[in-house]
């Protein structure tokens, strides 16, 4: 059974920095690609960040681009969001999440996605 555990979230002041982590177990992995999205209260869930597993492409939702680096560990089967520069609006619950198999939608699609984290509470005070 396919695993995702999140951490690294908290309660920062804007400007500031956190580091999220996203560990899988439960089998040998091999994802199309991971990805993290956040979902705030009363929206919607979005995209916010992605990478193939293999060859390391990443894809950032446009609100975060230069201020968040997506990275992967393929020996820990961890991938990472490195968040800069922290701001009010990026308070919400962040869930990484494994596309695996790929059905050939764009992996910033939270529709492409077969298996999902908990997620983990990130709150930015102004």
């Amino acid at each position: 059974q396919v695993r995702l555990v999140e951490s690294g979230g908290g309660l920062v002041q804007a400007g500031g920095s956190l580091r999220l982590s996203c560990v899988a177990s439960g089998r040998a992995w091999s994802p199309y690609a991971m990805g993290w999205f956040r979902q705030a209260p009363g929206k919607e869930r979005e995209f916010v960040a992605a990478i193939t597993w293999s060859g390391g492409y990443t894809v950032y939702e446009d609100s975060v681009k230069g201020r968040f680096d997506i990275s992967r560990d393929k020996a820990e089967s961890t991938v990472y969001l490195q968040m800069t520069g922290l701001k009010p609006e990026d308070t919400a619950v962040y869930s990484c999440a494994a596309d695996w198999p790929n059905r050939g939608g764009g992996i910033y699609s939270k529709y492409e996605y077969d298996y999902w984290g908990q997620g983990t509470q990130v709150t930015v005070s102004s």
